[in-house]
């Protein structure tokens, strides 16, 4: 089960830079063995064109290194916290995508404008609070998570699949680390078309609350009649 989990990290890694989503080493894929609990996640700093599936790092709850010689990422404590508290989650991706960030670093949500935003998410994607020094001396990586977490403020993880961290960037999950990776690059163009459309019409208005819930529901949930129930042989 590990390998196959190795294998699939592997791919949604060396999916960002495949999608424009990194630059050099920036940004991280996670996925975690919903048996074991064990996650497994990129190594700290190494190129993506350096990356294969003995490099993938394992580690366990708390942290510690149970497979691997490399460290694994610095975000790893963002990441644990997380799955820690969000058991839907199954992959976490973490980029400095351009748009996304931008986003961030205004500390300014993601407006929720228009039907692709909608089909993501039925609620603009939020900005986490400043850390405060104590925080940020305590443990970084650990009080980013919890920043999420509280953002979130209890609400479904899958409805709400990124949280954006002031000043910092996005974070994206969902039920494996590929459909996170999907989420990362969906996120991406949702803010790039909020910005465009903010730029046109400062006094553009959110997309009206009816159209927003026949987006949402007709993609995800019981009642999802998009796509195809089963694809032909």
């Amino acid at each position: 089960m590990l390998e196959e989990l190795k294998r699939q990290v592997l791919e949604a890694n060396l999916e960002l830079p495949s999608a424009g989503l990194v630059r050099l080493t920036w940004g991280n894929v996670s996925g975690r063995d919903p048996g074991s609990g064990l996650v497994v996640i990129k190594p700290s700093g190494v190129p993506y064109s350096r990356l294969s599936t003995d490099l993938m790092v394992v580690v366990g709850p708390s942290g510690e290194v149970v497979e691997g010689q490399a460290r694994p990422s610095t975000d790893t404590p963002t990441h644990l916290v997380l799955y820690r508290d969000l058991p839907e989650v199954g992959g976490i991706v973490h980029t400095h995508s351009t748009w996304a960030t931008a986003w961030a670093q205004a500390r300014r949500p993601v407006p929720l404008l228009g039907t692709t935003h909608a089909d993501f998410s039925p609620l603009p994607v939020e900005v986490t609070e400043e850390l405060t020094p104590e925080e940020v001396e305590a443990g970084y990586e650990v009080a980013t998570g919890e920043a999420i977490l509280r953002t979130l403020g209890g609400r479904p993880p899958l409805e709400i699949p990124a949280v954006l961290v002031g000043g910092h960037g996005p974070f994206c999950w969902g039920v494996s680390a590929a459909a996170a990776v999907e989420a990362a690059v969906t996120l991406e163009q949702v803010a790039k078309m909020a910005w465009l459309s903010s730029v046109l019409e400062q006094a553009a208005s959110p997309l009206p609350e009816h159209i927003v819930q026949r987006h949402f529901s007709r993609k995800h949930g019981p009642d999802a009649y998009y796509g195809q129930k089963a694809v032909p042989r």
